[in-house]
């Protein structure tokens, strides 16, 4: 089997392994769950990733041909990663996650570290708080109060980090923000509160917003960006197979921003897997030209990954795909907008 195409059929194990993975459910309100003890964002053990600290987003795919390059970066991201936290918890925190449980950051560490915020590594110093993650029952569940207050504790810490980080660590630097699912339910309000219609707006290089429904007027003055090359705006997409709509499209897939990373527009016309320089799949593995990308009806359709053995995939959901797919593309767009930023604003560095 050729390098491209096992590398790909890894990744439909991972998928398909995700898809079959049992979820939790929280029966008991918030207010009856413990709260764990909050980050203290001054040690580094309150951080997935640092760019003076060893960790996985330093990462670069097996037989990629790629450098880890945060030593020479001129700008930061700032990564809120998604939901690991979906599993029976171990201890007596139940609706958010203890950021001093060894087990759960090393699941963060290997999976969405890894597999997603290196696609930055290239062009960016890299800054990922450990938080309080909302339990996946938060976007599960019908006691929406509970929901409401375990995605509100999550992001107070998300907040808390953001502070710490522009006060200790970013120096007036151009800034990206970068998010995945629930991580994106954050970033939303990072930027907010911290950019739309600030001062500090003028530092956005762009935020990528994947893997949750967000509409086009989101923001106040932050507007979704229509070309590879745009400049302090936002990109979004949700990944699914083609023709599929899920149970919930009208529950904000049907009024959401769609981008397709294989041409950073957000237009339907159709983009071949050609184009697709590369995702990453099971043991961090390069994979070439995975699958092609078309937006519609405000999702992103994907035709069946080209690997063998293809006709025996059914998967529908690509959710937990949405960065590993495009990982290549992403790398080399954000160093475009990032370059173009550096241009437009005649900044040099530092």
């Amino acid at each position: 089997m050729k390098r491209g195409v096992r590398g790909a059929f890894w990744l439909i194990l991972v998928i398909l392994n995700a898809s079959a993975q049992q979820f939790f459910e929280i029966e008991i309100p918030f207010s009856a769950s413990e709260r764990p003890v909050p980050p203290d964002y001054s040690t580094s053990k309150s951080w997935a990733a640092l760019p003076q600290m060893q960790d996985l987003a330093d990462t670069i795919p097996v037989n990629s041909g790629l450098s880890d390059l945060q030593n020479e970066a001129k700008g930061d991201v700032f990564f809120i990663h998604p939901t690991i936290f979906t599993y029976e918890p171990s201890n007596s925190f139940l609706w958010n996650a203890d950021v001093y449980d060894e087990d759960l950051n090393r699941k963060v560490d290997k999976s969405t570290i890894m597999n997603q915020a290196t696609a930055f590594n290239g062009s960016c110093k890299v800054y990922a708080p450990r938080y309080r993650q909302a339990h996946y029952s938060a976007f599960t569940t019908s006691d929406k109060a509970s929901a409401k207050a375990a995605l509100d504790l999550a992001y107070s810490d998300v907040k808390s980090a953001f502070e710490f980080y522009l006060q200790e660590y970013n120096d007036g630097r151009p800034i990206v923000i970068a998010s995945h699912s629930q991580g994106t339910v954050h970033a939303k309000r990072l930027i907010k509160e911290f950019f739309d219609g600030t001062e500090r707006q003028s530092q956005l290089v762009e935020a990528y917003l994947i893997g949750i429904a967000t509409k086009p007027d989101v923001f106040k003055n932050i507007e979704p960006s229509n070309s590879p090359n745009d400049i302090g705006g936002f990109v979004s997409w949700n990944t699914f197979a083609e023709g599929f709509y899920p149970p919930y499209y009208e529950d904000g897939l049907d009024e959401a921003v769609c981008t397709n990373p294989l041409t950073w527009r957000i237009d339907e016309e159709y983009a071949d897997r050609t184009l697709n320089k590369g995702g990453v799949g099971l043991k961090f593995k390069f994979i070439e030209n995975p699958v092609d990308a078309k937006v519609c009806d405000g999702m992103l359709w994907i035709s069946k990954p080209h690997v063998r053995g293809r006709i025996f995939i059914n998967t529908k959901i690509w959710h937990r795909a949405d960065i590993n797919l495009y990982w290549m593309n992403i790398r080399e767009n954000v160093a475009l907008r990032l370059s173009t930023f550096l241009t437009q604003n005649n900044i040099h560095g530092k």
